[in-house]
């Protein structure tokens, strides 16, 4: 199974306050990308990982995200997946650190 057009549409406007937003297909999933830095993974079912440090994993642990398998992408926070703001919240924590 493949990330689905839509997922891809959801998530590139979902982040499109953050710049102009690119993304890659990569293993059933994809890479969301601004100015060539990886920023954001969506899975092949469609669910939205950010990256993040140590001190945002914490964070976004206590909102209940889940880290994707053993790598440093967290789940974005229901709250966020309707709040495009707080989305680029999110992904900007690891992009200006």
């Amino acid at each position: 199974m493949s990330v689905s057009d839509a997922d891809i549409a959801f998530a590139t406007d979902l982040f499109s306050d953050l710049g102009q937003v690119t993304s890659r297909k990569m293993f059933g999933g994809l890479g969301l990308y601004l100015d060539a830095a990886i920023f954001a993974l969506v899975s092949s079912e469609g669910r939205i990982y950010v990256k993040a440090t140590s001190e945002t994993a914490a964070m976004l642990a206590d909102e209940g995200a889940e880290q994707f398998h053993n790598m440093p992408y967290w789940s974005l926070p229901e709250s966020a997946l309707d709040d495009p703001e707080t989305a680029c919240d999110w992904a900007r924590r690891f992009l200006t650190s």
